[in-house]
């Protein structure tokens, strides 16, 4: 299989494109598009997001100390593209583009109404990395849509049509092709995903090879996983009627 080798780049594709709002005490809120972003640990619940430090956004963020990650869903594609490429100097993107600022929690910074999950976030530290400054942040509080919850209470956030960024283009989330775990859950268990058993392990593969042999095998010499057990032999004379 041949490859090639290229320059270091960022390759690490796809990443969730979500909308980041943020506030000035006394203005209006803005709005920035993020694809650098990601979680960075589970207890204390940590996010980081990176920012260009000529971004409009940039100063808002380090001196108010706080933002809210609004994730996005295919309606609001053509919001989050217009949030990434127009400059909050110059418009009002929640007005722009009909979106609702929503009213947080904690922060003083508000959500946006349309989005099915947002996420508060207080700044604890600013990595200056290079290109992008990255906000690494303590979630202090979530909201989401009760839309997405089912009759069980559960929160079924896969239903929401989520989008995600690779290599310059959008794309909403797809089929469903596996479960965190299910590579080694034993048959029969409860939640065994099943779907995937055409994709056999390497192993599975060479057994089933040497199965076929052996029942071959059983065949020519009459016998079979039961000894006592004999198989007629092909050849054998017919008796007479």
């Amino acid at each position: 299989m041949a490859k090639q080798t290229w320059k270091p780049g960022n390759m690490l594709y796809p990443v969730p494109a979500v909308m980041v709002s943020c506030q000035r005490k006394g203005e209006k809120p803005n709005i920035i598009t993020v694809a650098w972003a990601g979680t960075v640990c589970t207890s204390p619940a940590m996010v980081s997001i990176s920012v260009r430090p000529e971004r409009y956004s940039y100063d808002i963020i380090k001196e108010s100390g706080e933002f809210v990650i609004n994730l996005t869903t295919k309606e609001l594609t053509y919001a989050t593209d217009y949030c990434g490429v127009r400059s909050g100097r110059d418009v009002d993107k929640y007005k722009e583009m009909g979106l609702t600022p929503l009213e947080s929690k904690v922060v003083k910074a508000p959500g946006i109404a349309e989005s099915p999950v947002n996420i508060e976030c207080r700044v604890t530290e600013v990595k200056e990395l290079g290109s992008h400054h990255m906000f690494i942040a303590e979630v202090v509080s979530v909201t989401v849509d009760d839309k997405y919850m089912n009759e069980n209470g559960r929160f079924e956030l896969n239903k929401a049509g989520l989008v995600s960024y690779s290599h310059g283009e959008y794309f909403e989330q797809g089929k469903k092709i596996g479960k965190f775990g299910y590579s080694v859950k034993k048959e029969g268990t409860k939640n065994t995903t099943n779907k995937n058993k055409n994709i056999n392990k390497p192993e599975e593969k060479n057994n089933d090879l040497k199965n076929n042999k052996l029942r071959r095998s059983d065949i020519k010499t009459g016998k079979t996983k039961n000894s006592n057990v004999k198989i007629k032999n092909k050849r054998s004379k017919t008796t007479k009627k």
